[in-house]
């Protein structure tokens, strides 16, 4: 084992760790829209906290990976990696964040027919499936299962253009309806948002193992 070992594996196991505390802030973000919970919408924000806290230590420990041990090559492509994850992944804190506060501010539950009609918790699934498959992607090294987060992404897209589509149509319609569809075109544009993230921790993994940089690319 090299001397440069030790402190990649535990960046990785930091960085690890942040994908876990954004996975439960995101998923319960999810709970507490499905069941408006005002309760555990409040958890998310204070989760917030603990997201914030660990995005710094994490840069602390790569700025200090860097100044130690000089990486290149790989080790070089991994910190620059790291860096760039954590704070796609503290965005993605900040959008569940935002998504409770939604929660918190709203009289009531949301419209259940303008719910069903937007596709909204199919689309907050995917996004909460494409983290999980995000974080398999960086622990196991897996590229394939990073290229495939391009395509859940395009399905996010899609929902986020038809959805808006359809709450639009029903506000016509219905004027009574009018916030509750506006918190859901708010919601829909987070989650799409989330997926535009997401994408983004792809590449970078892509650009760490195999050295190929996606961003600006055409992607297949």
């Amino acid at each position: 084992m090299s001397q440069i070992d030790n402190p990649v594996h535990n960046l990785k196991e930091e960085l690890g760790q942040m994908f876990q505390l954004v996975s439960t802030q995101l998923t319960k973000a999810k709970e507490a829209l499905t069941k408006f919970d005002k309760d555990l919408a409040r958890e998310v924000i204070q989760i917030e906290k603990r997201v914030n806290g660990q995005e710094l230590q994490i840069d602390r420990i790569a700025e200090n990976f860097i100044a130690l041990y000089s990486p290149v090559a790989i080790d070089l492509r991994f910190v620059l990696a790291v860096l760039k994850i954590n704070n796609n992944l503290e965005r993605i804190g900040d959008i569940a964040e935002g998504i409770s506060k939604y929660i918190i501010e709203s009289n009531g539950p949301l419209d259940q027919k303008l719910m069903e009609e937007s596709n909204v918790i199919p689309m907050y699934e995917a996004a909460v499936r494409m983290l999980e498959e995000t974080k398999v992607a960086f622990e196991s090294e897996d590229t394939l299962i990073a290229r495939k987060i391009f395509k859940s992404d395009d399905y996010l897209d899609h929902i986020n253009i038809e959805a808006i589509q359809n709450l639009t149509e029903g506000m016509k319609s219905d004027p009574s309806k009018i916030t509750d569809a506006l918190y859901i075109i708010s919601i829909i544009r987070k989650l799409e948002r989330i997926g535009d993230q997401l994408k983004n921790i792809a590449e970078e993994i892509i650009f760490y193992i195999e050295a190929k940089v996606l961003k600006h690319a055409k992607l297949k």
